[in-house]
């Protein structure tokens, strides 16, 4: 009998032997580049490593800390909440409901549409467009229009004042959430069954809602999928771009966010372990995330 089942796993290795080889590059790139990393950080989390010295195991020690002694990690996490649950949602019914609407136009049209929703997720360093829009002073565009509107009489520091700058970094967050969800979401409205459409008009659909909810959207489980798994990666990944608007640290950490108080640790304080348990801290509570987005979305695929 074992002599059997190793003839058929030989055999079964033979002939998809193929499908192995394709997969193997992925494989290694997953193993090497995220496993390995995810594995290694949740280990250093529970040590005292400065990179100078041999790892020390602490136990919980840098999860108590973050806890009940960083209240900037407090501060951090409550931001990154806020850009999650304001930028996230947002974001990805924003890239869906425009998608939808550029799905309508013809293909030249579509593709020009396209592009211009999708530059600034192509951008690099276009933040300087936003700075002059907000600057402090009264040359600034916003503060320049409304002193001429008569609704403020002396220049509001939009980037530096605590009132203002998380809201201007919303803002500005979600005007570059036009990732590749968006993308993805065009394709999948180009890949519908226009068999099913037809059907449903035969069987009473009267309007373009009707057909998004019944028809359109259970065609779309996989985009949906997919741009819900790039919209939490990138909300709770805010950090660069608050940085860029607002300096590092900001005023009083009013935009600070766990990605830049992992940096903080790792990069500039180089006491790694602390910044690993700050890095799964954010790993974790992205999974959370996606968990339960994915019950939401389950709710088109079993209609």
């Amino acid at each position: 009998m074992q002599q059997n089942k190793k003839i058929k796993k030989i055999k079964s290795l033979k002939e998809n032997l193929v499908t192995y080889s394709m997969l193997f590059p992925f494989t290694v790139f997953f193993v090497v580049f995220l496993l390995i990393p995810i594995i290694s950080a949740i280990v250093i989390s529970f040590t005292n490593f400065n990179m100078l010295q041999l790892p020390k195991l602490i136990g919980i020690d840098n999860y108590i800390r973050l806890i009940f002694s960083d209240d900037i990690f407090i501060k951090a996490l409550k931001n990154t909440l806020v850009f999650a649950l304001l930028t996230g949602p947002a974001g990805y019914l924003l890239s869906f409901a425009l998608a939808w609407i550029i799905n309508e136009f013809s293909r030249r049209i579509r593709a020009v549409m396209t592009l211009i929703f999708y530059a600034p997720a192509l951008a690099g360093n276009i933040f300087f467009i936003w700075i002059y829009l907000f600057s402090g002073d009264s040359f600034g565009f916003v503060n320049s229009n409304l002193m001429k509107l008569g609704i403020i009489s002396e220049p509001i520091i939009w980037l530096s004042d605590v009132r203002y700058n998380l809201w201007v970094c919303v803002i500005v967050v979600l005007w570059m959430s036009m990732g590749v969800g968006f993308l993805s979401f065009i394709a999948g409205f180009q890949s519908q069954n226009n068999e099913l459409y037809e059907a449903g008009a035969i069987d009473g659909i009267k309007n373009r809602f009707q057909e998004l909810w019944y028809i359109t959207l259970p065609q779309m489980g996989p985009m949906l999928m997919f741009g819900a798994v790039m919209t939490i990666a990138g909300s709770f990944a805010v950090g660069y771009q608050t940085a860029q608007l607002t300096g590092f640290p900001s005023t009083d950490y009013s935009t600070h966010t766990l990605l830049l108080h992992m940096i903080d640790y790792g990069s500039m304080r180089y006491e790694m372990g602390y910044a690993s348990a700050i890095a799964v801290s954010l790993f974790f509570l992205m999974v959370l995330a996606w968990k339960y987005i994915e019950k939401i979305l389950r709710i088109f695929s079993d209609e």
